[in-house]
């Protein structure tokens, strides 16, 4: 006798929006169903949240509790820790939606049912048909996250513009998601000195250094960043860089079985199914036109195909930020998201392909990013047309100064030449004020924004401060 699969069953359920009772199943497969084996993987399908059971006694029914090309619906409601924009129509006494889903991850996870990778679960999103993230909640994100002076700016002008506060953030909130017993006042100190002197915390430290460098990676130049192979196993290769347990696993797909930590999910081992879905992630997130949706969606399927031998979370949180980053939105940096309802919304994507739990961390984290950064622009004032469209420039020009030890009226005169020749006359007089602002600014922790070492630095600062007795 055929097994009869979750798949089949879910289609023949599907079929009957109010659902079917066991008689009218066991008819629906005749002579393959055994009424045993049918209740039983009808209970699996049950507690792994595929179906619902409706009714009691003689009059139970199942349903699907998810479409079959739409594996993780939009629930009723969704609880947001500020807005509460989709509570509006629940009574005051509704009890959280989401309750019974966490408390399931609350067991040891030795009581839950082992379950593999399922394809079926990336295949049935469909770019800008799927929404996991409903048009309402998009719109007031939106609001939040997308300030309309960064309307026609280059790519990754609202990024620079917070990225001090986001450099500390992100690397904090990543790691820390990950387990670094660094506190924020230990990651700034060891940002701005390069190196940790705790040798029981040397891995933790280079985790650190290494989210400061992929943060870099994204920001440093939004237009050459793409939904591809390029883009993605770079940002992998920083983020694990002398982690691993090769050098030739950096920003590569895994060809080895993986296992989850507290988890009964059993990732695919198949390295031709690894590579088939991560190109089809990145297909299926360039299609993608909202950069909210885009972004959640990377965070849902990049950790749950684990294309990498380590690393997959965070690759995917930073990956997340290249929608945000490309479409002058406020970044995501996790601030304010505990790690146990982080855990338990990846779990949630792992076991039982459900993303709500994920979706209310991003939400809550989202909306914190917004206050934290939206402050931080609002004391900045608006951009700077001339600042932004010269940026490159500017930072080039700063480091040949530094690089070339000039003095100050060296610098002056090569400057005006410089300015003269390639600058358009408008612009000129605010090109050079803002040239001369960058260089007079300049000190030995903001460095890294004109891509100049230390030693570089030290040379040329006595020459520039006068203090050469050369």
């Amino acid at each position: 006798m055929p097994e009869i699969t979750p798949e089949a069953l879910n289609r023949a359920i599907s079929e009957v929006s109010n659902g079917l009772g066991i008689d009218e199943i066991v008819a629906r497969f005749g002579e393959e169903a055994s009424r045993r084996t049918l209740q039983r993987r009808l209970d699996e399908m049950v507690r792994a949240g595929q179906l619902e059971r409706v009714g009691k006694a003689r009059a139970t029914k199942y349903r699907t509790a998810q479409p079959p090309t739409q594996p993780a619906p939009a629930p009723v409601s969704i609880p947001l820790s500020e807005s509460n924009l989709l509570r509006e129509d629940q009574p005051a006494d509704a009890g959280d939606p989401l309750r019974e889903l966490k408390d399931y991850f609350r067991e040891h996870h030795s009581l839950r049912k082992p379950v593999g990778y399922r394809r079926e679960f990336l295949d049935g999103y469909v770019p800008n048909e799927t929404a996991w993230l409903p048009e309402n909640l998009r719109a007031h994100l939106r609001v939040r996250g997308l300030p309309p002076d960064m309307e026609g700016m280059p790519p990754g002008t609202y990024a620079r513009q917070v990225m001090d506060r986001l450099v500390i953030d992100l690397v904090w909130n990543s790691s820390r998601l990950e387990g670094s017993t660094f506190s924020l006042l230990e990651t700034d100190f060891l940002l701005q000195q390069g190196r940790s002197d705790d040798p029981a915390r040397q891995q933790e430290a280079l985790m650190i250094l290494n989210h400061k460098a992929a943060i870099e990676f994204l920001v440093e130049e939004p237009e050459q960043l793409g939904y591809n192979r390029y883009t993605f196993l770079n940002l992998h290769a920083i983020l694990t860089e002398y982690l691993l347990e090769s050098r030739k696993v950096e920003g590569a797909l895994r060809t080895k079985p993986v296992g989850i930590g507290g988890s009964v999910f059993h990732p695919t081992n198949n390295p031709a199914l690894i590579e088939e879905c991560f190109d089809l992630i990145l297909q299926k997130a360039a299609a993608i036109h909202d950069p909210l949706e885009c972004c959640f969606f990377l965070m849902v399927q990049m950790p749950y195909l684990q294309p990498f031998l380590d690393g997959n979370k965070r690759t995917s949180r930073l990956a997340a930020n290249i929608p945000l980053i490309r479409g002058n939105m406020c970044p995501l940096s996790f601030t304010g998201v505990p790690v146990r309802d982080y855990t338990t919304g990846i779990l949630a994507v792992y076991e039982l392909n459900r993303v709500e739990v994920l979706r209310e961390v991003f939400v809550h984290a989202y909306e914190e990013s917004c206050i934290r950064y939206g402050v931080i622009r609002g004391e900045m004032g608006s951009p700077d047309r001339i600042a932004i469209g010269y940026r490159m420039e500017l930072k080039d020009l700063a480091r040949e100064v530094v690089v070339k030890r000039m003095t100050k009226p060296q610098a002056a005169d090569f400057l005006r030449r410089w300015t003269a020749k390639n600058i358009t006359a408008s612009d000129r007089e605010h090109f050079l004020e803002l040239i001369e602002e960058r260089l007079l600014s300049l000190h030995a922790n903001n460095l890294v924004r004109i891509k100049v070492r230390p030693s570089e630095f030290d040379a040329w600062w006595p020459v520039w401060s006068g203090q050469s007795t050369k």
